[in-house]
């Protein structure tokens, strides 16, 4: 038996958190301006908790796709190198990117952690053993 996880409702909050702001600023701003909040407010809307699921390959293109989409609304494209273009020229990572690098540090903290944990229990060990 495998431990499956869905992503949908992270999708559905970030498509529910970027239609407001794109609603609220549309075309009136400039992609920075609108971009701002997407970074701040709808990323972590998107990747909150996702570190810590087992993600298939399947899943982590379906967040990507999540960003790619909205970048062919705020860039008015069909063309998916004209996405990577604008999102290359905002230096705009994709999701998958942004949840290995995440996925990364918390390892890394992880097993910071229990490596300082095993000199503390070894030092405690060596000391009563003297």
């Amino acid at each position: 038996m495998a431990f499956e996880c869905s992503i949908d409702e992270a999708k559905r909050s970030f498509y529910t958190a970027a239609n407001a702001i794109f609603g609220k600023i549309g075309r009136l701003a400039s992609e920075e301006v609108t971009l701002h909040p997407l970074e701040t407010k709808c990323i972590p809307v998107l990747l909150y908790g996702l570190e810590d699921l087992p993600l298939n390959k399947s899943q982590i293109s379906s967040i990507d796709f999540v960003i790619n989409r909205f970048f062919v609304k705020l860039c008015n494209t069909n063309n998916i190198e004209i996405v990577k273009c604008c999102q290359q020229e905002f230096c705009f990572s994709l999701p998958s990117i942004t949840l290995a690098r995440h996925t990364e540090n918390i390892l890394k903290t992880k097993l910071e952690f229990e490596s300082s944990n095993w000199m503390k229990v070894r030092t405690a060990v060596f000391r009563v053993v003297s």
